[in-house]
């Protein structure tokens, strides 16, 4: 049911896949730019039904993030991201962040409905004046109708988790005592009517609303909401019910640790509250073409956001269409969550373009046919055989194991990264598909004319000095090395995903078990990708020991050494077996001069640049082989 077309405002809808706004850091300035333009163009050109564009803020003053796009000087971005994206409707996101913003770069106080610090930031904002409330409602008004003159198709206003029209409608942060605080819905409404008139007959209104705030003592809930939008329904064109708020970030875009499609109940309550009177859109991490499907089937909703599936698969509706598999979104959010202080462009572990169409546009044609051969069957080397499969040429992959997908197969086994599996899943599928000769248990030793070296990783050094005792690396123990019985140390001196893991794998298994780390919050990569506060909660509730602030110095049988970080403080910790989660080195078992590298034997790093290096590879090596005569 994705695939077919829904109306909108006397609108055609292609499509009932929706692509929402999210932040992209692809803006030049506060200005949408040609990064934007063609990034959505791919999308509608995949079958995407509506573009929501990035939120661009209504008002100056109103500066989220340091590229946080300005509605006031989006006219021209707009006018060109439609041009590039009929047949699908395009909408202007619109909105303000309040409280949630940032006065980094307006050097101006932030605004909200009442004098309550942000939980995350912790700035104090200052309270809207009537004046004010008014100013904010007719940016809305002169925002939309730029956006009309744009030739938008309409607008989606923004009163979800992170917006000051939520701050109005929830007792969390609005204590105001005047007709905005005894009726919190008072500035939504005004917003809508200006909105409304504004776009005039035929063009579409969406509204993003938080509809659950998980927070029941004070905040929005589902029964709140139902009775909200029971009353805005006839306003609105469509609604897309979200959860989440300042108190509750890490629910707004979890992260692979919950399941798909987390607000299928929460859509279906909005979607009876409304009668009919308005269509809902599905939203909540919904990757699977399948689940998204059976739910419009089931009348939980019109239409479906496919937001970070899209990312990871820009044809997803066209390769429903024709039966082909789509490239699987794993819900990492290592690449595809960008509000941070880094200002990274938005992107995708498996699918590298995204993000960079106008810096690495998709090649075009075919080359010449020749002999290559990948030697490593990891994600980089999946993906380098794909990619000259896709290019017409003979390829050959050699992977030493009996199985494919590298040190994916490995993360997958890591507590709460199954999912991680679905993308070597599916490269391997691609590469059989595209008729690469697949070889494994094969040790390539001798050079070829035409090659490509991913053969991964190795341990790497380790920082403390094992006397006696049982140390044993992840890699093995994922791979199922029988551990001694007793306590067990996991070392993370990387911080990320995997000492976090399997520390709450061995618990779950029943082991004591402590994690190290030098830091001074466990995981603290997991801040990249919004499971910071979650893993720590998990391990807590496992019961895992979490050995901060220290270094592992020594091992010995029955126990180890740690060293404060800041004291220098040594002391003894029981544990029959250490863990070791420390980084690795590149295999150079396979030296061939002048060969192509890729992936982890380069540098071992992440399954983003496993992928992009692989893809780059195979179009280096496409480039720079000569074509044998009679070609």
């Amino acid at each position: 049911m994705i695939t077919e077309p829904v109306e909108l405002a006397g609108r055609r809808v292609p499509s009932r896949v929706l692509f929402g706004p999210h932040e992209t850091n692809l803006a030049r300035g506060r200005v949408l730019s040609d990064r934007h333009v063609a990034y959505y163009a791919r999308r509608a050109a995949g079958g995407a039904g509506i573009i929501v564009t990035e939120t661009a803020s209504v008002h100056e003053e109103d500066w989220p993030y340091e590229r946080a796009p300005l509605a006031a000087l989006a006219g021209p971005g707009w006018s060109s991201i439609v041009a590039a994206c009929r047949p699908a409707l395009v909408l202007a996101g619109l909105g303000h962040a309040g409280s949630q913003g940032s006065s980094a770069y307006s050097q101006s106080a932030l605004w909200a409905p009442s004098r309550v610090p942000d939980v995350a930031s912790r700035e104090l904002p200052m309270e809207l004046e009537p004046a004010q409330i008014r100013t904010i409602v007719d940016s809305f008004g002169e925002s939309a109708a730029l956006a009309v003159a744009s030739g938008l198709d309409g607008v989606e206003l923004d009163a979800g988790q992170y917006s000051l029209l939520r701050q109005f409608t929830s007792g969390l942060t609005n204590h105001r005592g005047d007709a905005y605080g005894t009726d919190r819905t008072r500035l939504l409404r005004e917003v809508i009517q200006a909105l409304r008139e504004a776009l005039g007959e035929g063009r579409v209104l969406g509204l993003r609303l938080s509809c659950d705030e998980l927070a029941p003592w004070a905040g929005i809930t589902p029964e709140d909401a139902a009775g909200m939008v029971a009353d805005l329904a006839g306003s609105v064109d469509y609604l897309v019910p979200v959860r989440g708020s300042a108190m509750s970030a890490s629910a707004t875009r979890p992260d692979l640790h919950t399941e798909p499609g987390f607000n299928l109940d929460l859509c279906r309550r909005i979607t009876g509250a409304v009668e009919g009177r308005t269509r809902t859109v599905l939203q909540g991490s919904v990757v699977d073409p399948e689940q998204a499907g059976q739910a419009l089937g089931e009348g939980v909703a019109a239409l479906v956001e496919m937001t970070r599936a899209q990312i990871a698969d820009p044809d997803l509706v066209a390769k429903v269409r024709a039966g082909r598999p789509v490239r699987p979104c794993v819900l990492a959010n290592q690449k595809c969550r960008v509000r941070d202080n880094r200002n990274p462009i938005v992107s995708c572990i498996g699918e590298p373009r995204s993000g960079h169409e106008t810096t690495d546009p998709e090649p075009e044609g075919t080359d010449a046919a020749r002999e290559v051969l990948v030697v490593g069957g990891g994600p980089a080397g999946l993906e380098a055989a794909r990619v000259l499969a896709l290019r017409g040429h003979r390829v050959e992959l050699a992977e030493r194991s009996h199985e494919l997908g590298g040190m994916v197969r490995v993360a997958a086994r890591v507590a709460g990264r199954e999912r991680l599996a679905r993308l070597v899943e599916w490269l391997e599928g691609e590469v059989r598909r595209l008729g690469v000769r697949v070889s494994t248990g094969v040790a390539v030793t001798e050079p070829a004319a035409s090659m490509i070296v991913a053969t991964g990783s190795v341990p790497g050094p380790r920082g403390y000095a094992v006397h006696s005792g049982v140390v044993v690396d992840v890699v093995d123990f994922l791979a199922g090395c029988e551990l001694p019985p007793g306590p067990v140390v996991v070392t993370d001196p990387v911080g990320d995903a995997v000492g976090v893991g399997v520390a709450e794998l061995l618990a779950g298994q029943g082991r004591q078990t402590t994690i190290v780390s030098q830091d001074q919050v466990i995981g603290t990569q997991l801040a990249l990708t919004g499971d910071l506060a979650d893993a720590n909660t998990r391990l807590q509730r496992a019961g895992v020991t979490l050995a901060k602030r220290s270094l592992l110095r020594e091992v010995h049988a029955g126990h180890v050494v740690l060293e404060d970080v800041f004291t220098a403080r040594r002391r003894e910790l029981d544990a029959a077996v250490v863990i070791h989660c420390g980084h690795r080195l590149p295999d150079g078992s396979l030296s061939v001069a002048g060969a192509t590298r890729a992936g982890d034997c380069v540098a071992p790093r992440t399954i983003h640049e496993a992928i992009l290096e692989g893809r780059r590879a195979a179009l280096t090596l496409a480039a720079a082989t000569p074509v044998p005569a009679g070609h």
